[in-house]
């Protein structure tokens, strides 16, 4: 059973992965800070490389299996035209008081 986005606990969140899932790199972008950052497997990324090759040119799609920390700790299974299908965990901050991703991890779960 998955949860959709429109059910997480933290709306942010749920946005970002609704902008995954409908392959709107714009709407992704939206949602984050300016000065955003990100890190795959625990080594840091050039955000937009990363989203591009990983996600938007790829066909990224997120089915969260489970939710932690508010809604801002995630297992999903991810998948994507380059890797297939992995379990993996994605952890969010969100900005104090802007409603937006300041950074984001993932890696496998």
């Amino acid at each position: 059973m998955t949860i959709s986005p429109g059910k997480l606990s933290d709306p942010v969140v749920g946005a970002l992965v609704s902008a995954v899932n409908a392959h709107d790199r714009d709407a992704f972008l939206a949602i984050l800070t300016a000065d955003a950052t990100m890190s795959d497997d625990g080594t840091d990324r050039d955000l937009h490389d990363w989203i591009d090759r990983e996600i938007f040119d790829s066909g990224g799609h997120m089915d969260v299996q489970s939710e932690s920390d508010g809604g801002r700790t995630l297992v999903v299974s991810y998948r994507n035209d380059t890797w297939g299908e992995m379990r993996t965990a994605w952890r969010f901050t969100v900005a104090p008081g802007g409603g937006r991703i300041s950074r984001f991890e993932t890696g496998q779960a």
